[in-house]
């Protein structure tokens, strides 16, 4: 670890910020920083475990992740945040972040095959458009605790093939069981139909992805999103 990679920072100690931790430490990665919810409590506290981290890894919850987000940008520690439902504050979040000359990376999905089907979905949607007899569905499927729906996903994947096909997109949330993540996009013809669809084994693929956006962001300033970790970091 040099100086300017201070090491990582996790901020949520929940069952993702676990599974960061546990696939940081298998790879050998420097935890710098382990923020739960009683050191989060004590703001003075918080900022001064964050300066030990270069990037932090943020899975909360929705209530918190703003305020979460401020403490990373007063600390002078990029962010990698994980949490989903407060998309309405993006452009706020972007002020705040240019004007501290912050880096955060969000995502609703760090998972790559996600970012694949979103790319899918719009180019279908492309196709798609002006053909008015093929009907367009999505469903998500999510484990029980699984607060916001649609999830952050769906609207991802809706927003993506809506905006290409020029009308709204049908979503269905369904939440069962222990189910990590399953979306899919029916597109339904007189005749024939097509399925695109991802699902999540484990919550690991999300872990793994958080990392390689962590590792991505760092020494970078601005808003970016799991799409530039694809496409930028290509030569």
């Amino acid at each position: 670890m040099t100086g300017a990679e201070r090491g990582l920072g996790i901020i949520g100690m929940g069952r993702m910020g676990r599974e960061v931790d546990a696939l940081a430490t298998e790879r050998g990665e420097h935890v710098a920083a382990r923020l739960g919810r009683p050191l989060l409590d004590d703001r003075a506290e918080a900022i001064a475990a964050l300066r030990s981290a270069d990037v932090a890894i943020e899975f909360t919850t929705t209530e918190a992740v703003l305020d979460n987000i401020d403490l990373c940008l007063e600390a002078g520690c990029a962010v990698v945040v994980g949490t989903t439902g407060w998309y309405e504050h993006l452009d706020r979040v972007r002020a705040r972040v240019e004007g501290a000359g912050g880096a955060l990376l969000w995502a609703p999905n760090f998972s790559l095959g996600a970012l694949i089907l979103k790319l899918l979905c719009a180019r279908a949607g492309e196709l798609l458009r002006g053909i008015d007899d093929f009907d367009v569905h999505l469903t998500e499927t999510h484990h029980v605790r699984k607060r916001d729906a649609p999830s952050g996903t769906a609207l991802m994947l809706r927003d993506a093939f809506g905006e290409t096909l020029g009308r709204d997109i049908e979503t269905t949330s369904i939440r069962l069981g222990h189910v990590p993540g399953r979306h899919e996009v029916w597109i339904d013809g007189p005749h024939e139909y097509v399925t695109l669809a991802h699902e999540a084994r484990s919550r690991r693929v999300f872990a793994d992805g958080a990392l390689r956006a962590a590792a991505w962001l760092r020494g970078r300033k601005g808003m970016f999103t799991m799409e530039d970790v694809v496409t930028m970091e290509k030569p």
